[in-house]
């Protein structure tokens, strides 16, 4: 299967994720359709909201794109690929993909190069790899402020200072949504003491 210079793609998103998108290198031959309350008949189909909404669950014979960062593949449907669409992540110019449907792969990125995206193909693991590594300095921030090691906004300075990131791992937090990171955190720590999250970051996000 292969898709013609000419597609069309439904997508779900919030108004944020709309905004962030629609200033990317879009094919201009790509018709979109956001979705609102009803699919319409595309020839693909994006999900950039990272929830368990069964948006596009009867589409089995079409491919979906899904921002999936705890559920993996073999918890999808075969049609279906993940990428992590993490606020922040979706304004860059690589894009984290994965799926089990290796066949498929072809067109999932050709899907997302007509968005404006390279693709990083990636192993299909719970967190894939910049939510992973995200997650851990926003964790060890936590501990170092439990700690008392300094404040959250010298913790941001400080690693933006010395690292050069684009934003501390407390704004990043922020950005990101903490009850994300905690989730991924609780995820990753039943297989791996090295993610067990912050009590004080559990507390934050109140979970």
């Amino acid at each position: 299967m292969h898709f013609y210079y000419y597609m069309h793609i439904q997508i779900r998103a919030s108004k944020e994720q709309q905004t962030t998108l629609l200033q990317k290198n879009i094919n201009p031959d790509l018709k979109i359709s956001w979705f609102t309350n009803e699919l319409v008949n595309a020839d693909a189909y994006v999900d950039l909201i990272d929830d368990n909404h069964s948006t596009f669950s009867t589409i089995l014979s079409h491919p979906v794109i899904k921002n999936s960062i705890i559920k993996t593949c073999e918890n999808l449907p075969n049609n279906y690929c993940r990428i992590n669409a993490w606020d922040s992540f979706l304004e860059k110019e690589k894009i984290e993909a994965t799926t089990l449907s290796k066949s498929l792969n072809p067109i999932f990125i050709e899907i997302l190069n007509n968005l404006g995206f390279e693709v990083l193909l990636v192993s299909d693991i719970i967190g894939l790899v910049s939510p992973r590594t995200i997650s851990m300095i926003i964790n060890e921030a936590y501990f170092g402020l439990e700690d008392g090691i300094s404040t959250k906004k010298e913790i941001d300075t400080a690693m933006k200072l010395g690292t050069n990131y684009p934003f501390g791992p407390f704004e990043w937090a922020e950005k990101i949504g903490l009850q994300n990171i905690a989730k991924l955190l609780v995820a990753l720590s039943k297989t791996d003491s090295r993610y067990t999250p912050s009590l004080l970051l559990l507390q934050e996000a109140k979970i």
